[in-house]
């Protein structure tokens, strides 16, 4: 009987036991399903508009592997909320000097987004070494007539590089008949886009296997497209004065050597930080100018 006894109550500790680590578990359950964010906080998957294009040619959205495609550039561009709301900061800066040079060079007005996911309009240098708003490298800078040395690279002339730019899209188009492969080749090359075409028997862009790289190209320029003409749609809420702006400015012609770029300044009743800013493409303190070559200087217009 005491043996009895004794074996019940071992069953009657074990069992209450087992109760207590269920029940620990469980409470471990309901843990780890609490929200570990604000109540408020919340990430919606997007809809994707049916409408987008580039430069009015159509982005086949009903095509699956584009509707992916395109989905994640939405989804990075509107949830990387510090560099999107960046972009359109100084897409109000840049563009009113971007735009005029594109319509007077016949190229669709969308092909500006294309500086905007090269370089984010930021005087930038890749590691292949391209450089400026528009990360061209320094053989297309010369062979398109910019001079590039360590005293002068103006590919960080905003309006000189955006003509090399209009060339290369201009002969692109030329080539391949739209401006989607235009486009697609400023980032793979005429030569990297038509090899692919011959290799694959096809020539539309949406059907070519491409490189990771030119394979997002396109659905990256038409989806910051879509998100900075749509702010408001996709959460970025600012009002006009947050927004970035150039400063007007005058130029002054200058045909000789400049022997130090701060003193210059200091005598135009201004400093060298401020001529730097106004124009990047002169490299050192000092313009070298043995050819006497006519530059044009941007000052502030209230420079005396």
């Amino acid at each position: 009987m005491k043996t009895s006894t004794k074996i019940i109550g071992i069953i009657s500790l074990l069992f209450i036991s087992s109760l207590f680590i269920f029940s620990s578990k469980k409470d471990d359950v309901t843990l780890t399903n609490e929200k570990n964010t604000s109540e408020t906080y919340q990430i919606k998957a997007l809809k994707i508009p049916t409408n987008l294009n580039f430069a009015g040619e159509r982005v086949p959205t009903e095509d699956e592997d584009v509707k992916e495609r395109i989905d994640r550039e939405l989804l990075v561009n509107t949830y990387w909320q510090s560099n999107t709301i960046l972009l359109i900061k100084r897409a109000n800066k840049y563009f009113p000097i971007i735009e005029p040079i594109l319509k007077k060079n016949g190229i669709p007005d969308d092909v500006k987004y294309i500086a905007l996911i090269e370089s984010g309009l930021q005087n930038v240098t890749s590691p292949a070494g391209a450089r400026g708003f528009w990360q061209i490298m320094k053989a297309t800078a010369q062979e398109n007539g910019l001079e590039v040395n360590d005293n002068v690279d103006e590919r960080y002339h905003v309006e000189k590089s955006t003509e090399v730019a209009c060339n290369y899209l201009n002969k692109a188009y030329k080539k391949f008949g739209n401006w989607t492969l235009a486009a697609a080749s400023y980032n793979a090359g005429m030569s990297g886009i038509s090899k692919k075409q011959e290799e694959q028997l096809v020539s539309n862009y949406y059907d070519l296997l491409l490189t990771e790289e030119t394979k997002r190209y396109i659905l990256r320029i038409v989806a910051i497209k879509e998100i900075v003409s749509n702010p408001e749609k996709y959460g970025y809420i600012y009002d006009q004065d947050d927004l970035y702006n150039l400063p007007p400015t005058k130029t002054i012609k200058v045909d000789s050597t400049i022997t130090n770029l701060a003193k210059f300044s200091k005598d135009l009743g201004i400093n060298y930080k401020i001529i730097k800013e106004h124009n990047p493409w002169l490299r050192e303190n000092k313009l070298n100018n043995t050819s006497k070559k006519e530059y044009q200087i941007k000052i502030p217009n209230n420079t005396k």
